[in-house]
Parts: C-alpha cells; structure tokens; sequence
C-alpha cells in the first residue's frame, strides 16, 4: 500500500518498540507523518532514532496515556506540528498482573485497565473534536485474544481487552455520522515483550497449560509485525473508508477485499462481540417459540 496515506498525520501510541514501532514504520513508508508515543524516554529516542528518514516527518513525544494531561499534550502538539490529524491508532497497552484475581496486586490489576482501557478513552476523546470538525477521521485500536476468549490468570489483560473493543464498538456508532471510522485490530499471536513477561511468570503463576502454549508460540516465532502493521495501514487509508465498528483479524480475516463486501459489513454483526444463544450451536433448546 504505497502512497495509502500519503498527506494524513496519524499518532501511532506505544511505538518504541513491538508492533507499535511497525506499524508507525510501515504508516511511513505509506507516506504518513507520525507523532510516536511511548512511556520511556531512552527506548522512544531509540525508535525515533531508527524512523527518521524512513519517508515522511515523524516526531517524538513521551508521554504516558493514562494521564490527561500528557494525552492532551501529545494531540495538541501533533495537531500544531502538522496542521492537522487524521489517524489514532491505539497500540500501547501491558499485560497487568500475573495470577489468580485473589491474589494479584489490586493496584496492578486498576493500572492495567488504566493504560489499556481508560488511556484509550482518553486519547478517542481528545482526538474526536479535530475529526468531527474535519467530518473524518480514522481510529484504530489494538486489541487481542483477551477480548474474545476468557484468560486464567490474566484477568485483568482478558478484561479490559474485551472492554475496550466494546467501547470502539459503541464509539463506531456515536461517531457515523461524522464520517470517522473506528476499528479494532487483533493481530495474531504475537512475540513481544508481553509474550516475554508471561513466560517469565512461570507456568505455577501462569498455569501449565498456559505456559506451555507461550513457550511454543516463542520457539515458533509467532505471527509476523508485518500483518498487524499492514491492516493498521489498510484501516488508516481511504480504501477502508465506511467500515466501522469491527474487530478484524490480521492473520485470519481477508481484509484487503473487505471494500468488497460493505454492504454486508454495514447490515451485519459479522466481526462484533456478540452473545451466542442456543441456535448458534445448532442446539433445539433455548427458543421462545
């Protein structure tokens, strides 16, 4: 996607390192200019280090999401550098307390849903008046396994996953109207630093089961950056304009040919949480006839 998003400004959130340093990558080679994000002052510099040059301006700002003040910071300085803001593409988030959710530290467990959840809200918010005054714009949240399958151990990551993309949901539909698209991105089983931090738990905090699956996603070498960072590209571009409200899969959803199938996109719940009743399962109890 050469040239997707040639001319439109995006903030990239949690791209010192990961998948959010891909993907503001691969919104450079697409022509965008890119406000990065990231709580650490020496990995961003880093990051930014290795993005200059890398196509169009791209700028750096420490900044921790969960905080308003550095979230108003961080759009407002974005939208004086480059005169305008098309893109929020929602990446940084942490994997929060390992254990049982007796046992777990509370204040962990909050933070958790803090970063992942809250500072997500707080960035939608900030950006939303810029894009319904420009009657467009693109937001794009980084979501996981945690929002559609429960996670022993990680409650608080599975939480406020599943949260955040039924916010994003409800957002899609406050927003229609303007013009602006809200998406979640789950990318696939991905080998970062979150995969590092479960293995370190160990399997007794973590289970044996689990564990034993991180340790074989680590050793496989997990689903490319590239995949999630090419539909973040393909979400923040004017070809998927007019799809909003949907959780999409990098690694299993066929999203490039999604243009294709709007309409089916705008009249169904294909790609939404959704409660599953009886009859989904092929089941003859549960009917109210």
């Amino acid at each position: 996607m050469v040239g997707a998003l040639a001319n439109r400004c995006a903030i990239v959130t949690g791209a010192s390192q990961g998948l959010g340093l891909a993907i503001a990558r691969k919104y450079l080679e697409a022509g965008a200019n890119v406000m990065i994000c990231a709580r650490s002052a020496e990995l961003l510099e880093r990051a930014h280090g290795e993005l200059a040059g890398n196509g169009a301006s791209v700028l750096a700002q420490v900044a921790d999401i969960s905080k308003l003040p550095d979230v108003d910071a961080l759009v407002e300085r974005a939208v004086r550098e480059f005169g305008r803001l098309d893109v929020l593409v929602n990446n940084a988030g942490v994997a929060g307390p390992v254990g049982p959710v007796d046992d777990v530290d509370w204040h962990g467990w909050l933070h958790t849903l803090e970063i992942n959840l809250l500072g997500a809200v707080l960035l939608s918010r900030a950006v939303l008046p810029h894009f319904k005054r420009a009657g467009y714009g693109k937001i794009i949240q980084l979501s996981g396994g945690g929002a559609t399958n429960p996670l022993p151990m990680l409650s608080a990551y599975a939480a406020s996953k599943a949260a955040v993309v039924r916010f994003m949901e409800t957002l899609a539909e406050e927003t229609r109207q303007y013009n602006v698209d809200v998406n979640c991105i789950a990318p696939g089983a991905l080998n970062t630093r979150i995969l590092d931090q479960f293995i370190a738990a160990g399997p007794d905090r973590i289970g044996a089961e689990s564990h034993a699956r991180a340790v074989a996603q680590k050793a496989r070498g997990g689903a490319p950056l590239d995949q999630g960072a090419g539909l973040a590209v393909f979400l923040g571009s004017a070809a998927s304009d007019g799809i909003t409200g949907k959780l999409i899969s990098a690694v299993w959803d066929p999203w490039t040919a999604l243009p294709e199938h709007l309409d089916d996109l705008r009249r169904t719940d294909v790609y939404t949480l959704r409660r599953i009743v009886p009859s989904d399962r092929h089941l003859g109890w549960g009917s109210s006839d």
